[in-house]
């Protein structure tokens, strides 16, 4: 019964996340993304420095204060500092894409066998850091600063054996169920290797 669940939970896994590679009989236990909280915070300075934008453009526009400013500007020149800031507002938006793009390219799956970290720090950069579970040491949650308190959210930190690697996901909802279900399956997979070698 046990093996027919797990070859249904695996094909479950399989189909809903066909980015890893699972091996027989896996299947994903948990799928931790970041905040959403990250996503406000890119698209809030985006905002910000649209609107900065915006205003410094109608500054410049006032016809009547042309004779009050450094800057004195005709047809000719306003037509292309508008054109200039529509091309500034394209980077912007395009830019906050980019990071939205690459804030939740990070992500962990947890297994019933391994942990598969998925890290992307730039377009071009990333990675994928595979672990198994019985080699994790400790599994721990950390809020570092006021903004992570008043989000909401933190780093999830699991440790490893041996080589004394640490694994990290900034930006994590408070995952306290997350950090005890990925303890408890540390846990069992190191239970069935010490059961393993006893036999």
């Amino acid at each position: 019964m046990k093996k027919e669940l797990k070859k249904i939970q695996h094909a479950r896994s399989a189909k809903e996340f066909p980015e890893i590679d699972l091996e027989r009989d896996e299947y994903v236990v948990l799928h931790i993304k970041r905040s959403r909280a990250g996503i406000t915070l890119i698209w809030t300075v985006v905002a910000m420095m649209v609107v900065a934008l915006s205003f410094a453009l109608i500054y410049l526009s006032k016809e009547n204060d042309f004779t009050n400013t450094v800057f004195v500007l005709n047809d000719a020149a306003l037509h292309y500092l508008r054109l200039g800031v529509l091309a500034l507002y394209a980077v912007f938006f395009f830019s906050g894409f980019i990071a939205q793009s690459i804030y939740n390219a990070n992500q962990i799956y947890v297994t019933n066998r391994r942990l598969i970290q998925k890290t992307r720090s730039s377009i071009f950069t990333n990675s994928t850091n595979i672990i198994e579970l019985r080699r994790i040491e400790d599994v721990s949650f950390r809020q570092n600063n006021i903004i992570d308190h008043f989000m909401h959210m933190g780093t999830l930190r699991m440790s490893t054996v041996g080589d004394e690697t640490t694994y990290t996901l900034k930006y994590v909802d408070t995952p306290n169920d997350e950090v005890k279900t990925i303890s408890h399956l540390v846990y069992k997979c190191k239970k069935s290797s010490d059961d393993l070698a006893t036999k």
